[in-house]
């Protein structure tokens, strides 16, 4: 066998909890190498071992950076949400206005007052209104086409099993077509 390649067969798999970060997986080697057992674990279709692992070269295996350039990109990704997060929220009055213009460009009189109401819910809830867009792109598409091009809109916007479900109670709601084409798109 050649120096530092392993030979799995001499290694007990062990399989790590869901869920669990890799600082937390390799806590749990060194507890078995303490122990003096030959464990390996897979993480993220990387396998660490319970003799050679470190929390340093566990990061560089699977994330492709040190412990400390992770925390690094970590901070600034989380900096660069902050800030986005802090501009969505100065910028919702105006978004506000931009979306009750935009829905009475495509919804129906009747639906303008409900419009008008979750507007401002939307904007500041998960998706910061994306679903907005979303549902009206597929309100005009059922407003003038079938329901097959809106179906392609729909899949091809690409939710989340939560996205997509906003989005068709959306659809259902503001569009006179709306409970027929979630019945066609489900």
């Amino acid at each position: 066998m050649k120096e530092g390649i392993k030979m799995d067969n001499k290694y007990t798999e062990i399989e790590f909890c869901p869920g669990r970060n890799i600082g937390e997986c390799v806590n749990e080697l060194l507890d078995y190498k303490e122990k003096g057992k030959l464990v390996f674990g897979t993480f993220n279709g990387h396998k660490l071992y319970s003799d050679t692992v470190t929390l340093d070269n566990a990061f560089k295996e699977i994330t492709g950076l040190s412990k400390a350039e992770y925390d690094q990109r970590e901070e600034e990704r989380i900096k660069r949400y902050k800030k986005q997060e802090e501009e969505h929220k100065q910028a919702i009055p105006k978004l506000i206005e931009t979306w009750k213009a935009k829905g009475r460009e495509v919804l129906t009189e009747d639906k303008l007052e409900l419009w008008d109401k979750i507007v401002p819910i939307r904007l500041n809830d998960l998706y910061r209104g994306m679903e907005l867009g979303n549902c009206l792109d597929i309100i005009k598409i059922l407003n003038n086409g079938t329901f097959e091009e809106a179906k392609k809109a729909i899949y091809d916007q690409n939710h989340s099993g939560m996205s997509f479900g906003l989005i068709c109670s959306m659809v259902k709601e503001f569009s006179p077509r709306g409970e027929e084409f979630v019945n066609y798109v489900r």
